[in-house]
């Protein structure tokens, strides 16, 4: 898995390219939390993500908790195919906020909260 940041202006976007997967969740996982440590708000961009398991859907539950009890903004962008299929069969858009799975109207970016 290959993790690329670029700053623009107070966000910091984080691309990921590969698989989130039980075989790179151990290597994502302190690189992830490290970034959130960066920024008051993060973005991550998710149209390079190959293939996705229950691993990846945990990591990024983690980083929606951790965001939270740290008062700062998270937003999930450019869901590739494998990212919408694994939360479409798991039934994760309303639970990540997620507006490229909610109807119109209730998917605004979301701000992680406690």
């Amino acid at each position: 898995m290959e993790i690329r940041s670029e700053r623009h202006e107070a966000c910091l976007r984080l691309y990921l390219a590969g698989e989130m997967t039980i075989y790179s969740a151990a290597e994502l996982k302190p690189a992830l939390l490290d970034a959130m440590g960066q920024s008051e708000e993060i973005e991550i961009d998710l149209a390079g993500v190959g293939e996705m398991d229950t691993s990846g859907v945990q990591l990024l539950m983690l980083l929606k908790r951790e965001a939270a009890a740290a008062g700062k903004t998270l937003r999930l962008a450019g869901h590739s195919p494998a990212v919408l299929e694994v939360f479409e069969l798991l039934g994760l858009g309303n639970w990540f906020g997620d507006p490229q799975l909610l109807p119109a109207g209730l998917g605004a970016a979301w701000e992680a909260t406690p």
